[in-house]
């Protein structure tokens, strides 16, 4: 095994064991991207959230959540790489972990920075030939999606307090490749007082599965604030989860009656 290094998407300089035989992922997302590309004996730790590919789920060490790192746990599995992300892991614990082991970190805020990673894990993994050929079915597939028309959305991922997807995030990029505007044009993940909801006049209102488990009573909650709009709960995943949730995605996207 050789020594190999690489720059991950926040520009740090990455130096591992090369092909890696020991991964630990630390982001759900990326765990399903790293099944599909056959790593099914290399992976020794996923977190509590890490729920697809469900055999992996309930068989692979549980390292903690994504934001509450079990360090003991990971220490005790030996890993010659860590794969984690910006926005979905939390500073501290990565800071802690780079001191001990090769991490290689993404940040995902639109489509291109999602096939970027996607080629980077690829080629970390010694998949490249697999990841390209994702790539390719995932351009494919977006491609031939037919835009819904250009009405204004909002996308809720929290209640109390509301707080919806803005700009510079993942799930501004699939709102934008889907055809639908949103009303949010600041960035990240603002906060919204009832009045505020009311002031953007969204035409459409899709309430995430994730993090916050929307349900129906909080369709009729938000109909009371807004009863011109029209609002359905979607699945979060296929909005937020970039790598291979991808592929079932792009199949989704057109079957949400909007």
């Amino acid at each position: 095994m050789k020594k190999d290094r690489c720059f991950d998407q926040l520009d740090r300089l990455v130096e591992f064991n090369f092909p890696p035989q020991r991964v630990i992922s630390l982001v759900p997302s990326q765990t399903e991207l790293l099944h599909h590309l056959g790593l099914a004996n290399r992976v020794v730790g996923i977190t509590k959230f890490c729920v697809h590919p469900n055999e992996w789920f309930t068989s692979k060490t549980k390292v903690g959540g994504t934001k509450n790192f079990h360090f003991d746990i990971i220490d005790s599995l030996h890993p010659d790489l860590i794969i984690g992300n910006k926005e979905e892991n939390y500073l501290e614990g990565i800071n802690q972990l780079v001191s001990k082991y090769p991490v290689w970190m993404s940040d995902i805020t639109n489509w291109q920075s999602a096939l970027e990673m996607i080629k980077s894990i690829g080629n970390l993994v010694n998949e490249n030939v697999k990841a390209d050929q994702l790539i390719d079915e995932l351009k494919n597939k977006f491609e031939s999606i037919k835009p819904f028309s250009a009405r204004r959305v909002l996308y809720f991922i929290w209640k109390n307090p509301w707080m919806v997807a803005g700009k510079d995030t993942f799930i501004d990029a699939m709102l934008s490749r889907i055809g639908l505007v949103n009303c949010i044009e600041s960035e990240r993940y603002p906060e919204l007082s009832v009045e505020e909801i009311n002031g953007l006049s969204p035409e459409i209102i899709l309430l995430s599965s994730e993090p916050f488990p929307f349900q129906q009573k909080n369709i009729e909650e938000l109909q009371l604030i807004l009863p011109k709009a029209k609002i359905m709960l979607v699945d979060g995943e296929m909005f937020s989860w970039y790598g291979s949730r991808l592929l079932k995605a792009a199949d989704y996207f057109p079957t949400i009656g909007l």
